[in-house]
């Protein structure tokens, strides 16, 4: 079952919204299915490839997750792309993408 806030996931009986939202993004390939796709929208194969050949078995749970949280969306093509939401999402995250870099910077030095 796809969380979502108001049910019960991991961390909360009550399904409050930032526990459902990290049960959601720490399922296995959540966040990278994401991050693939913030640039531009990507057919299954695409996606498969650019996540490291993900099995095809979890890519399309993962989306059927992602498309029943509202954070994707597929287009004519049956192309992958972010929804509004998932746009938002991309953009909560980039200061956590700049933490990381910076942090593997520090383990460089």
């Amino acid at each position: 079952m796809t969380p979502r806030p108001g049910r019960k996931v991991r961390g909360s009986d009550g399904g409050r919204p930032l526990m459902a939202a990290l049960d959601l993004l720490g399922r296995r390939w959540a966040l990278r299915v994401l991050w693939e796709l913030r640039s531009e929208p990507l057919g299954a194969r695409a996606l498969r490839d650019r996540c490291d050949r993900m099995s095809s078995s979890v890519l399309y749970a993962r989306l059927a997750e992602l498309l029943e949280a509202g954070l994707i969306e597929q287009d004519g093509s049956d192309r992958y792309l972010l929804t509004p939401q998932g746009r938002s999402l991309s953009r909560a995250i980039e200061p956590l993408d700049a933490w990381a870099r910076d942090w593997a910077d520090s383990l460089d030095a």
